[in-house]
């Protein structure tokens, strides 16, 4: 019997990263040129594809040597820094940060400026591009924390203001409030503002369904997207039989022997198109005919 196939709709681009890549397919049909600071997704099939119609990846040393050049700022958004690298350089900036990375920034900047600036706290992923653009606008005073452990860098007798990266799962954060409201002392305030985008949180459950009503999960992200990291690991916690891969060619047909329903979804980072094609290596394989 040959099984039914499903791709997740609501799997894919995210639509910051769809912004940053209209932006840079743009600018490339005009100049057939542009430099993007960092991969503009943790995604390689979709980067060597931008790379081939001319997109440069380079890094922040590479940005210090630059002069009078374009440059794309992708979704995850960028420390003040960088953008004073850019003026002293001659450098036109194409920004495609994500409006709600860009309003978190905000937030923090102007916490961090006020009067009387709490104790800035970034429940994130260290090294995260997102989380040092984020720590860039309190210059470099932040504290982040990936888990209940990194609270012990925390100074629980004066006021914290608690951010979080915007991809990161709201249970996790909620735990991280509950710990420090627990080990506050006395008379100190602690402010949770809670910045997670919604797009990317709403996914979760959606793929916990999605994973629970089909057979076998073939998850498709990057190595390298730590969103598809979180995503697969929810798909795998109620569907045991899922399976990471980052391009079709990964499959293994043997986890598929018996299967009666596949399931094909994806990270904000996986393009449509990888979907498509593990879709259609599992009609190969099983000679199902596409309507």
């Amino acid at each position: 019997m040959k099984p039914v196939v499903e791709i997740d709709d609501r799997s894919g681009f995210c639509f910051g990263v769809v912004t940053a890549i209209r932006k840079a397919e743009t600018e490339l049909a005009t100049s057939g040129s542009l430099y993007c600071l960092g991969d503009i997704v943790h995604n390689n099939s979709e980067v060597d594809r931008l790379q081939s119609i001319g997109l440069k990846t380079i890094t922040h040393d590479d940005l210090g040597r630059l002069h009078d050049v374009k440059v794309l700022l992708r979704a995850h958004g960028e420390p003040p820094a960088t953008y004073r690298t850019a003026e002293a350089n001659n450098i036109e900036i194409i920004d495609a940060t994500c409006p709600v990375v860009l309003k978190l920034q905000q937030r923090i900047k102007a916490a961090y400026d006020s009067a009387d600036c709490p104790q800035i706290v970034i429940y994130g992923q260290l090294g995260h591009a997102e989380v040092n653009g984020l720590v860039g606008q309190t210059d470099g005073t932040a504290i982040v924390v990936e888990d209940i452990d990194g609270l012990d860098r925390i100074d629980f007798s004066r006021d914290i203001a608690l951010y979080s990266q915007t991809t990161k799962s709201l249970e996790g954060f909620n735990r991280i409030i509950a710990e420090i409201r627990r080990r506050l002392q006395p008379g100190v305030t602690l402010q949770s503002y809670d910045t997670i985008c919604r797009q990317v949180a709403g996914r979760v459950d959606h793929l916990r369904r999605f994973a629970a009503a089909h057979e076998v999960v073939i998850f498709v992200a990057g190595a390298k997207s730590s969103n598809g990291k979180i995503l697969y690991g929810h798909c795998r916690d109620v569907n045991p039989s899922s399976y990471l891969i980052a391009e079709a060619s990964e499959l293994d047909p043997a986890v598929l022997d018996g299967a009666a329903t596949i399931g094909i979804c994806g990270a904000t980072s996986t393009p449509r198109r990888l979907m498509e094609d593990v879709r259609d290596r599992i009609y190969s394989i099983f000679n199902i005919i596409p309507r």
